[in-house]
């Protein structure tokens, strides 16, 4: 009988829940691979067939963990023994050359962002400085990346790019696991019920969606956290904060039962190159929850939701007609009803985990298999 290989996954900044790296890429891989997870603040177990190591992560500040993360990560990704390590941060990549040296093992990058494009538009970097940082992170990154092996990201517009510098590239697209939600045949809508459920800042629209609640019939169901206490305090501060039920970050259960009383779900984020190139994972959420999107006008999202009749869209910065659309959405229950079964028919075909998950599988063999020629 043959041993599994083992994939252990290395992150310094995700919370050991997240969806992506641990119940996509560690617990759903499991009959495939022997799964380890190193994530910060964790206690050492094994759970959903996963074994997960947790490190002290009680940094200063940002720059504190990018500075000194890697160096705890490193000591303890050695100490396991893993056919295939996969860092899911861009600051891990100043260990990448070690690991892989040091490991014998495979090295792989999952990108989850475009991170030049991401430095371009990060308020607490100050803006004289962006374009320069973003030229040498960009060199730094085609250095690394060019002799580790492989790279995986999740728009075609990234993959493209990293292509250029590593052919082993391949896009595993943040889909949603359609098991994750059980949609139900009947289901009792809270009345005039919206909902967002992701990071709550600026770039993600959440004054503008606030705002908009004044001028509608609406009531919106807010599950996430803010990126900064002062824009917390700023969105409360709002009259439409009046018709706002905020959960926190909350469970997947908790996030189950707000998209089950919704009647749609909101992705109205600013047009900022990261999201104008990149499907949002709620987006694909309120689809295979069975609820219509009302989605910021971009013409990749317009291409998804035009083809399966699963949404409406606004300008993002215009809260009259946000505020408008909503209310229209919500006033033809209908169709909004069939827009949402529309989307959910089109996870269901194509945009699932189930089929990435494929892809994953024969990424880790293939590489594998270039690493044993070699």
């Amino acid at each position: 009988m043959n041993k599994k290989p083992v994939v252990c996954h290395v992150t310094s900044a995700h919370p050991e829940g997240d969806i992506r790296v641990f119940h996509k890429m560690c617990v759903s891989m499991a009959d495939e691979f022997n799964l380890i997870l190193i994530v910060p603040n964790a206690k050492n177990r094994q759970e959903k067939n996963v074994e997960i190591i947790g490190f002290n992560a009680s940094f200063k500040s940002r720059f504190d963990r990018i500075k000194n993360a890697p160096k705890q990560i490193l000591k303890l990704a050695l100490s396991v023994s893993a056919d295939i390590y996969q860092l899911h941060d861009p600051e891990l990549l100043r260990i990448a050359k070690q690991l892989k040296k040091k490991s014998g093992a495979k090295v792989i990058f999952d990108s989850h962002e475009d991170v030049p494009k991401q430095i371009s538009n990060k308020r607490w970097i100050p803006r004289f400085i962006r374009p320069l940082i973003v030229r040498i992170y960009t060199k730094y990154e085609e250095e690394i990346c060019k002799d580790i092996d492989g790279v995986i990201s999740v728009t075609p517009i990234i993959c493209e790019r990293f292509r250029g510098i590593n052919k082993n590239t391949e896009l595993i697209a943040n889909y949603p696991n359609i098991k994750t939600f059980t949609k139900k045949n009947e289901i009792k809508k809270a009345k005039n019920a919206i909902c967002y459920i992701g990071g709550l800042s600026k770039n993600r629209g959440i004054l503008e969606l606030v705002e908009a609640l004044e001028y509608c019939d609406a009531e919106l169901h807010l599950a996430g956290k803010f990126e900064t206490q002062a824009l917390e305090e700023k969105t409360k501060s709002l009259n439409g904060w009046k018709k706002v039920h905020y959960y926190g970050q909350v469970s997947r259960k908790k996030i189950t039962e707000i998209l089950d009383l919704s009647h749609l779900g909101t992705v109205t984020l600013h047009p900022t190159p990261s999201y104008v190139e990149a499907y949002p994972i709620k987006l694909f959420e309120y689809m295979s929850a069975g609820i219509a999107v009302l989605a910021s006008d971009f013409p990749l999202y317009r291409t998804l939701i035009e083809k399966y009749d699963c949404g409406c869209f606004v300008d993002p910065l215009d809260i009259q007609k946000t505020a408008e659309t909503i209310q229209i959405m919500l006033e033809q229950k209908e169709q909004t009803r069939r827009q949402g079964q529309n989307g959910y028919k089109a996870v269901v075909t194509e945009y699932n985990w189930g089929k990435e998950k494929k892809k994953l599988i024969s990424f880790y063999n293939k590489t594998l298999s270039i690493n044993q020629e070699n």
